[in-house]
C-alpha cells in the first residue's frame, strides 16, 4: 500500500472518528437542555485539533516507515487530484447551506454544525474516492 493511499486511510478515519466523539459529546449534553443551548464550541475544536494532532503523528509515523526511494509517481498525484476534486464539492455545499441558513438568522449553532459537517463529508468523500481509485483502479478522463 503507497504512502498515499494509506493517508487516505488515515484522513477518512480520523474525520469519522473525531466526528462521532463530537458527536456524543454535544447529543450527551443535550439531556438537560435544549440542542442549541448546549456547549459546542470546545468540543468541535477539540475533536478538530486532536484530529489534526493525530493526524501529523500517523503521517509522520508512516512516512518514517516507507521506503527511502517511494515518491508520488504520476498516477499518486492524478488519484489525490482526482479525490479531492470530489471531496471539494460538500465543502461547496457546505458553504451554501450556511450561507443560506445565515440569510435565514439561523441560531449559530446551526450554522456551525453544518459547516463542520461539510468538511467531515468532504474529507470522508474524497478518502473513500482516493481508496476505490487504488484498489479498483483509476482511469483518468
Amino acid at each position: 500500500m503507497s504512502f498515499e493511499e494509506k493517508s487516505a486511510w488515515i484522513m477518512g478515519v480520523l474525520a469519522v472518528g473525531s466526528y462521532a466523539a463530537y458527536l456524543i459529546i454535544v447529543l450527551g449534553g443535550a439531556e438537560s437542555a435544549p440542542l442549541t443551548q448546549v456547549p459546542y464550541v470546545a468540543p468541535m475544536l477539540w475533536t478538530i485539533g486532536a484530529s489534526i494532532g493525530v493526524s501529523i503523528v500517523l503521517h509522520i509515523l508512516i512516512r518514517m516507515a516507507s521506503p527511502k526511494n517511494a515518491g508520488k509517481d504520476q498516477r499518486d498525484k492524478e488519484i489525490y487530484r482526482f479525490g479531492e476534486y470530489i471531496g471539494q464539492s460538500f465543502v461547496i455545499i457546505g458553504a451554501v447551506a450556511a450561507l443560506i441558513m445565515a440569510m435565514a438568522t439561523l441560531d449559530y449553532f446551526w450554522i456551525a454544525n453544518v459547516i463542520y459537517l461539510a468538511f467531515v463529508l468532504s474529507a470522508v468523500l474524497g478518502s473513500v474516492a482516493k481508496i476505490i481509485a487504488y484498489r479498483r483502479g483509476f482511469q483518468p478522463w
